[in-house]
């Protein structure tokens, strides 16, 4: 292929092989185009910055969805799919453990779908404290601090303070988009520095994520993958996505189809 390629015609190719194969190399799309890897890392630093595409090391994810929407917004998105994964994920839980429940759509289902049992919850999700608020079984704990919207959580420094001296049993950590090589990802930087900190203090980590999220990436790193326990995914999710994983220790757990 000619190396005269218009800037616009090689932004077109390698948008289109990222929808086919889910993923871009650097170094492959430099000899499939006829170019040097430098043009290539400034072709996808620049579909980057355009919201075409999420950088990591050697190529490009797609980028997760969700970028814009609201929690409300997500609530109504795939509730079947999303209330399948909830008990599938809470098949983890025993009597007596102490629980981070991250914010989110997928997360407020498996608030929803906790069996009862004594336990001790804590979040940083209104909607997830108002839901629990009806579970006399359930010692609840809030983390308070400034309200996001956009996140329907409490964020920040008061978040953090409320949570750096708590070593919760599992951690149901919400992501954003979730990829073996990419890691756990988030949209927002302070949503990503507290997801950070909640993780690194729990003894397991759960993510739970939709078909969509799978083998995508946001800006924020949150977790590698090599620190999450459990990964929980629709019972049709690629597998080559969940071997990927699977390969650096992850017990992956499907739900029902």
């Amino acid at each position: 292929m000619s190396a005269t390629l218009l800037l616009k015609q090689r932004h077109a190719l390698i948008q289109q092989q990222l929808q086919a194969d889910g993923r871009v190399l650097a170094l492959d799309l430099a000899r499939q185009l006829d170019v040097s890897e430098d043009t290539i890392r400034r072709d996808l630093r620049e579909m980057a910055a355009a919201g075409l595409c999420q950088r990591v090391y050697g190529g490009a994810l797609p980028l997760a969805p969700d970028a814009g929407s609201t929690l409300s917004q997500r609530k109504q998105e795939a509730p079947e799919r999303k209330a399948r994964l909830a008990q599938a994920a809470v098949s983890l839980v025993r009597a007596g453990q102490v629980l981070f429940l991250d914010a989110g759509s997928t997360n407020l289902a498996i608030a929803s779908a906790l069996p009862e049992l004594a336990l001790t919850v804590i979040t940083n999700a209104p909607s997830i404290a108002m839901l629990l608020m009806e579970r006399p079984e359930i010692e609840l704990i809030m983390a308070g601090g400034r309200v996001d919207r956009r996140a329907g959580a409490s964020l920040g420094p008061q978040a953090l303070r409320t949570v750096e001296r708590m070593h919760p049993d599992l951690c149901f950590l919400g992501a954003c988009g979730a990829d073996a090589e990419a890691g756990v990802t988030a949209f927002n930087y302070d949503e990503a520095e507290f997801k950070r900190s909640i993780a690194g203090a729990s003894k397991a980590v759960v993510v739970a994520v939709t078909s969509d999220k799978l083998g995508t990436a946001a800006p924020f790193g949150v977790l590698a993958t090599g620190l999450l326990q459990h990964l929980v995914l629709e019972a049709d999710a690629d597998a080559a996505h969940a071997a990927a994983f699977e390969r650096q220790g992850v017990q992956v757990l499907r739900a029902r189809a």
